[in-house]
């Protein structure tokens, strides 16, 4: 099998041509760092060809963990050939990495992406001279298109298949042509100098002992010649070549004044950008879980699984003489429990079609950068932003998605509160609270966002004034992609991916949950049917209660819905399904079981405490150790607790006044105040 790497810096769309040429599942994203690690997969033209999908970086100096992948896999498993995706609109950037592949003597095409974008935007890049410039073939491409990307895999099956490549055949050819360079006291072949790169040299790990001296011997000489850092001289003379191809290739058609740049004038403001954000994530929330998205939940609760199915279901096990424990078994436990979460599927589908649209439109980028406007204030970048914004889809990826940020303490900040926004999961808990206690109000499902995004600043800023968490914060430098038209089946399958994963939960873990939650509600200990309130699960949810009195849901249902969570998020909705009842039935009880406080609070619980299992054992393992994940889910529960706590004590405070409570809701505040503005340790030794 032919195994060809796609290679390129990140949003260069490395991760759309590898979807569409293996017609794979895997995630595209418009930041960086959603492929961590390298997916594979086979060309869907010929299956003897396996292309491989590695980390989006912008140099293969192993500084951070996707460069370390790429540059290892590179390294270690070399494939038979390189396609290097470049986008085009910022080629000079692109050329810096280009450069270094070269070095690697594996066969390469360049895929010149986003041409179709580069002349809208009044700029010509002459391929031909770019190829000759190169030493490579280079093919025009379009992901948006479709055009291109065959030709530079059949390209680069071709070049494979004539190349043979030996590791020291090329160091002997190295070493000569770097003596004859240092002969002339000048820099002409700025590919073999790789070998000066010490530890970030493609060819260090092919040297013998002998070799190894020579170099040192021979950058020992050059650093006196140029009275500078071998690995400075690499640099420069790399950028010093990329000016000269630039100078070579680019040029101007005279139109000025791009679509995206006018945009940015808007939505990257220092004024607006923050503004603009709240306006379109109010829109989003506000149409898929109020208006469009309701219509369809709306429907299922009532009609499919308040209705038709369950009219159908009694009428079969009627027919069939079902015993009766069986029957309500089904429509009172699996129907109601599954059947009160599948109902939001319209509702998950519509919000992700939404932030489909935002993030393949090239916006996305944009709020990672204005919003590290907001976290540079507590010390931290917009590269903790990227795993949040992931975050909306599923903890877990987002969590994985952390190993691009290089500080370590910066990245255990965002492990620890980047499940604070709101997954998919969640989104149900979002719709019912919503649904069930602010019907009609248009501000309580977006809240939600906003709540998430807030507690994460808080506790960013009350993390980083602690020892073990301080110090400078991480670099954040991007390239913010050109705005586009969304490809609508990209967007399409976005969203359907995210439902059909939120049925694929529903069809396993709430399945279990359900049918356990109705058994446990259906019996006591003795194994006698007696209603809920006296069944086992009654006496196991009394045991837990008292601890959810102070946020006002102290009574075993709800109780006992929020530890079922742990296993999934969706399975607080299905368990509820199952107490309460389904549809309506579930919106009318709950709202009549509590108040809107308690409600209110009640979801901010669930949004903010300890993720589901999935997501904790990802934060034990990107964590490293079992301490640090401890610490992680505590100060996650410690959060929701109080926040919720203080939501609810509040609420009483303006309708009922105070009482003992009150008091110590004043106190969490008044200590969270002094967490958030006391100096930090930096400051405290100025």
């Amino acid at each position: 099998m032919t195994t060809i790497a796609l290679v390129g810096n990140p949003n260069c769309g490395k991760s759309s041509v590898f979807n569409i040429l293996t017609r794979s599942n895997q995630t595209v994203g418009n930041w960086p760092g959603v492929t961590v690690e390298r997916k594979s997969g086979t060309y869907k033209k010929d299956k003897s060809v396996l292309i491989q999908d590695l980390p989006g970086i912008y140099s293969l100096s192993p500084f951070s963990l996707d460069e370390k992948v790429s540059r290892d896999y590179l390294l270690k498993s070399p494939p038979d050939a390189i396609v290097n995706i470049v986008d085009a609109t910022n080629l000079e950037r692109s050329l810096y990495l280009t450069l270094q592949l070269i070095d690697f003597g594996i066969p390469m095409i360049i895929g010149l992406n986003m041409m179709d974008l580069m002349k809208s935007a009044g700029k010509i890049i002459d391929v031909e001279k770019l190829s000759y410039s190169l030493g490579l073939h280079v093919v025009e491409m379009s992901v948006l298109k479709n055009h291109g990307l065959n030709e530079a895999i059949d390209l680069a099956k071709k070049d494979a298949s004539r190349a043979e490549m030996h590791y020291d055949a090329r160091l002997e050819a190295s070493l000569s042509e770097i003596s004859n360079v240092i002969k002339k006291d000048e820099i002409e072949r700025y590919s073999l100098m790789s070998a000066f790169e010490g530890d970030f040299s493609p060819l260090k790990d092919e040297l013998n002992e002998d070799q190894k001296n020579e170099i040192s011997e021979i950058r020992s000489i050059t650093e006196k010649i140029f009275d500078d850092e071998a690995l400075e001289i690499v640099v420069n003379e790399r950028y010093a070549l990329i000016e000269q191809v630039m100078q070579l290739v680019a040029k101007d058609s005279g139109v000025s004044g791009s679509l995206t740049d006018k945009i940015d004038r808007i939505v990257t403001s220092k004024w607006l950008g923050i503004p603009v954000f709240i306006l379109i994530m109010w829109l989003v929330y506000f149409v898929s879980i109020q208006t469009v998205g309701n219509m369809g939940t709306i429907w299922l609760n009532d009609v499919l699984f308040g209705k038709i199915i369950p009219e159908f279901l009694t009428n079969l096990m009627g027919n069939l003489k079902i015993v009766t424990w069986l029957q309500d078994l089904v429509l009172n436990g699996i129907l109601a429990g599954v059947g009160a979460t599948l109902a939001f599927i319209p509702q998950i589908f519509v919000l992700f079609i939404l932030l489909g649209i935002l993030e393949d439109s090239g916006y996305m980028a944009r709020v990672a950068f204005v919003m590290d406007r907001i976290f540079r204030h507590f010390g931290l970048s917009g590269k903790s932003f990227i795993p949040m914004l992931i975050a909306s889809g599923c903890g877990v990826p987002a969590i994985m998605a952390t190993r691009t940020i290089e500080q370590d303490r910066d990245r255990r900040i965002t492990i620890m509160v980047t499940t604070f926004m709101p997954c998919s999961a969640k989104l149900p808990i979002i719709a019912l609270v919503s649904a069930a206690f602010f019907p009609g109000n248009p501000w309580i499902a977006p809240s939600a966002y906003f709540l998430g995004m807030g507690m994460i600043i808080i506790s960013g800023i009350i993390l980083k004034k602690l020892r073990m968490f301080s110090g400078n914060r991480s670099a954040f430098i991007m390239e913010l992609p050109n705005y586009h038209l969304p490809q609508a089946w990209t967007v399409i399958k976005y969203g359907l991916d995210k439902a059909f994963s939120f049925i694929k939960r529903a069809a396993t873990i709430i399945f279990v949950v359900s049918v356990g939650t109705w058994l446990l509600s259906n019996y006591n200990f003795l194994l006698h049917k007696v209603n809920s309130a006296q069944s086992m699960l009654a006496d196991l949810g009394r045991l837990i209660a008292w601890v959810f009195a102070p946020l006002g849901f102290g009574e075993w249902q709800a109780a006992l819905a929020t530890i079922t969570g742990l296993a999934a998020k969706e399975t607080i909705v299905g368990t509820l399904g199952v107490l309460y009842g389904n549809g309506n039935k579930l919106t009318s009880a709950f709202s009549a079981h509590y108040s809107a406080a308690a409600g209110y609070s009640f979801l901010a619980f669930n949004l903010l405490c300890a993720p589901c299992i999935a997501s904790i054992s990802t934060i034990f393992k990107e964590m490293g150790s079992v301490k640090w994940g401890l610490r992680a889910l505590s100060f996650q529960t410690a959060i929701a607790y109080m926040m919720s706590f203080v939501i609810y004590q509040f609420a009483k405070i303006f309708s009922n006044g105070f009482d003992f409570l009150s008091f110590f809701a004043i106190i969490v505040v008044i200590v969270g105040l002094y967490f958030i503005f006391r100096p930090s340790p930096k400051e405290i030794l100025a």
